[in-house]
């Protein structure tokens, strides 16, 4: 849709060949794939959500930070599992409602509460955003707050950096399911918080541990 939102031949392709494993392992559920793959549930009470490659720019520039992410929701479109596999470093992170959060099979410390004076903060505002207040003021206010800010053009990177405490909380508005929901599951299995919220004409998401979810939560709401 722009010269950063853009699209290659190995996302069709990755979301082609999970769609049909997904088909073959998991007949009943629904699924949902960010460019264009669609199956409604059968059961109607689960579906997967899929991001073949998250941080296209990134992958085709040749910069590290992007991945392949699933999460599977239950029919009140809260994540159940949620995974990302990070290529560059070989990192598969694993998590969810009934699963530990764990990298390659080790298991991730639980979320410590910190303040968001003394974390990192993953954000990221699409540069013609800038004249919307709703969306300037309220992030400038959060990244004001916070000890430093990160913006690594990969959503679902950033969150399971934040589930792995590399990174402190995490920032973004309007997202889409598949770059919130594999990540955000992977934040809950870790012991953090997580919060989508409506404020000043937008839809934030939130995640990081529970105090700084809080925090964060009072800032864009203000």
């Amino acid at each position: 849709t722009s010269v950063s939102d853009v699209v290659s031949a190995a996302d069709h392709t990755a979301e082609a060949l999970i769609a049909e494993r997904l088909r073959t392992a998991r007949p009943d559920d629904g699924l949902v794939g960010e460019e264009g793959a669609r199956r409604p549930a059968a059961t109607g009470t689960r579906t997967w959500f899929v991001d073949p490659v998250d941080g296209t720019y990134n992958f085709l520039s040749g910069l590290p930070f992007w991945c392949s992410a699933l999460a599977l929701a239950d029919s009140s479109g809260e994540p159940l599992l949620g995974a990302v596999f990070a290529p560059v470093t070989d990192e598969l992170w694993l998590g969810g409602r009934d699963c530990p959060a764990t990298c390659n099979g080790a298991p991730l410390p639980r979320l410590a509460e910190r303040p968001l004076s003394e974390l990192s903060l993953a954000s990221y505002l699409h540069p013609p955003r800038l004249t919307d207040g709703g969306v300037r003021e309220p992030l400038l206010r959060a990244i004001g707050s916070a000890a430093t800010l990160r913006m690594l053009g990969s959503g679902s990177v950033e969150l399971a950096c934040v589930a792995s405490g590399r990174l402190g909380a995490w920032l973004h508005l309007d997202s889409p399911p598949w770059d919130w929901l594999p990540g955000a599951a992977l934040v809950q299995a870790a012991g953090g918080g997580t919060a989508v919220i409506q404020a000043h004409g937008h839809r934030w998401h939130i995640a990081g541990n529970v105090r700084a979810v809080g925090e964060l939560i009072e800032l864009v709401q203000a």
